[in-house]
C-alpha cells in the first residue's frame, strides 16, 4: 500500500477535538440536566423526559439539514469549519446561563425563571445542531474511504476522552458526600470547565487543521485509487442508489436507530437509577460510567483493526451480542440483591468495549454507500436515525420509570440491542476492503 494510503494518526487526531468538545458536552448535559429538571424544578419523569428527548427532535431536523449546508458551503477557511466555529461560540456562550438560572429559580422559584431556562436549553441545542454534522464529517472529509473505521475509531477514541474528562471531573468535583441530601448543588462551576473545554478544542481545530488542503489530498488519492470504492457508483444522472445498496443502507440505518434505542436510554436515565435503585449520588454514579467510556476507549482502536480483518458487519454483530447480554446481566444482579456491587464495574467496561464495536463502524458503513460530494447528507442520514431513536427512547424509558418500575431500564435497552441483531443480518454493503495481514502488520498503515 503507497504511503499516501497510510492514516496520519496526528492528524486525525487534531480533527477529533471537535467531537471531543461535543462529547464532554453532551456527557454533562445527559448527566446534569435530568437532575437539575427534576430536583430543582420538581418535574415529573415523564416531562422530564420529553425535555430530555428535545434536543433529538430539533437535531432530526438540523443535523440532515447543516450537513448538507456544509455540503454546499464555499467558504475559503473549508466546508465544515464555519459551523464548527459559530456552533461551538454560541454554544459555551448559552451554556452558561443555565447554573445561574438554576440557582436563581432555586432562590426564588418564579415561573419566569422556569420558562427562560427551558427556552435556553433550547436555544443550547440549537446551537449544538448546527455544527454537530459538519464536524463529524470533517474526518471523512480528509480520509479515503479505506482508512475511515481506523479513523472513526480515533474520532471516537477522542469523543471518548472529552467524556471520561467530564466524568473524572464531575467525580472530583461532586463527591456523594458533598451532593447527597443536599438541599440544592451549585454547578457553576462544571459548566465553567466543559466550556473550557469546548473552546481549546475550538482553537485547535480551527488554527491546526488544515481542511482545504487535506480535503484535496484526500479526493486525489481517492481519484487515483478508484479500485478501492467498493460500492458502485451512483448514476450521474439521478443521483439514486443501486437498488441492493439502499436496502442495506435503510436496514442498516434501523439498526442504529435500534441499539441507540437501547444504549441512549442507559445514558439518559443512569444516574436517575443509580440513586433511586442504590442510592448512589452523581459521582458514585459517574464512575460506572467512567469505567464503561474507559473500556470504549481501550477498545475503540482494536475495534477498527478488527474490522479491516474481518469486515465491520461481523464485527458490530459481535457488540451487539455482548452488549444486549451486559444489559441483561445488569438486570439479573438488581433482581437478587439491593446494595451495589463492586462487581459491577467489569459489567459496565464490558458495556464500554461493545459499544466501541458497534460505534467506530456504524458511521463509515453508512459513508462508505455515498459519492465524497454527499458526506455531509449522508453523515446528516446517520443522526437522523440516531436521534429519532433518542427523541423515543427517554419519554418511554421514563415511562416505565415512573409508573412500572425503575428496574425495568435495563431490560428495555437489552430488548432494543437485540432487535438491532436481526436487523443487521439483512445489511449486505458497506464493509471495507478487508486486509490479508496478520499480526502487528494489521498496524502498518497505521504510521
Amino acid at each position: 500500500m503507497e504511503q499516501k494510503s497510510k492514516l496520519n494518526i496526528w492528524q486525525t487526531i487534531r480533527v477529533g477535538f471537535a467531537f471531543l468538545a461535543i462529547c464532554a458536552f453532551w456527557q454533562m448535559y445527559n448527566n446534569v440536566i435530568p437532575l437539575t429538571l427534576s430536583k430543582t424544578f420538581h418535574m415529573d419523569k415523564s416531562i422530564s423526559g420529553v425535555i430530555m428527548a428535545a434536543d433529538n427532535v430539533l437535531a432530526l431536523f438540523l443535523l440532515p439539514l447543516f450537513g448538507g449546508l456544509s455540503d454546499r458551503c464555499t467558504a475559503k477557511m473549508g466546508r465544515r469549519k464555519p459551523f464548527i466555529l459559530g456552533g461551538s461560540i454560541s454554544a459555551v456562550f448559552l451554556m452558561l446561563l443555565i447554573p445561574f438560572l438554576d440557582h436563581a429559580y432555586f432562590s426564588s422559584p418564579k415561573a419566569v425563571f422556569k420558562i427562560l431556562f427551558v427556552c435556553v436549553l433550547g436555544c443550547i441545542l440549537v446551537a449544538m445542531g448546527t455544527y454537530r454534522s459538519p464536524a463529524v464529517a470533517l474526518m471523512p472529509d480528509v480520509t479515503p474511504k479505506p482508512l475511515r473505521s481506523k479513523a472513526n475509531a480515533i474520532i471516537n477514541l477522542m469523543g471518548a476522552l472529552g467524556g471520561i474528562l467530564y466524568l473524572i471531573i464531575a467525580k472530583l468535583m461532586y463527591p456523594s458526600a458533598k451532593t447527597q441530601n443536599a438541599e440544592h448543588v451549585d454547578y457553576l462551576p462544571l459548566f465553567l470547565v466543559v466550556a473550557g473545554i469546548m473552546i481549546l478544542s475550538l482553537i485547535v481545530v480551527v488554527f491546526f487543521v488544515d481542511e482545504v488542503r487535506l480535503n484535496a489530498e484526500m479526493l486525489a488519492y481517492e481519484q487515483a485509487h478508484p479500485e478501492e470504492n467498493l460500492i458502485p457508483e451512483t448514476d450521474a444522472r439521478t443521483e439514486k442508489l443501486p437498488r441492493d445498496v439502499k436496502k442495506s443502507l435503510i436496514f442498516l440505518l434501523i439498526s442504529i436507530a435500534l441499539w441507540f434505542m437501547g444504549y441512549n436510554a442507559m445514558e439518559t436515565w443512569f444516574t436517575t437509577y443509580a440513586d433511586a435503585v442504590w442510592n448512589i449520588g452523581l459521582g458514585d454514579a459517574s464512575l460506572c460510567l467512567t469505567i464503561a467510556t474507559a473500556g470504549a476507549i481501550l477498545f475503540f482502536i482494536p475495534s477498527g483493526v478488527l474490522a479491516s480483518k474481518i469486515g465491520r458487519r461481523k464485527t458490530i454483530i459481535g457488540g451487539i451480542v455482548l452488549l444486549s447480554a451486559d444489559f441483561f446481566t445488569v438486570f439479573a444482579y438488581t433482581c437478587v440483591f439491593r446494595e451495589f456491587h463492586s462487581a459491577l464495574y467489569i459489567l459496565f467496561f464490558l458495556v464500554g468495549a461493545a459499544w466501541a464495536f458497534i460505534n467506530v463502524n456504524s458511521l463509515p458503513m453508512v459513508l462508505e454507500m455515498c459519492k465524497g460530494s454527499e458526506v455531509g447528507r449522508f453523515t446528516g442520514f446517520y443522526y437522523t436515525f440516531s436521534m429519532t431513536a433518542q427523541i423515543v427512547t427517554p419519554i418511554c424509558a421514563g415511562a416505565l420509570l415512573e409508573y412500572v418500575s425503575y428496574k425495568t431500564l435495563f431490560p428495555y435497552c437489552a430488548v432494543f440491542v437485540l432487535l438491532s441483531l436481526g436487523t443487521m443480518l439483512f445489511v449486505r454493503h458497506g464493509d471495507a476492503k478487508i486486509e490479508a495481514k496478520r499480526g502487528l502488520e494489521a498496524f502498518e498503515d497505521m504510521e
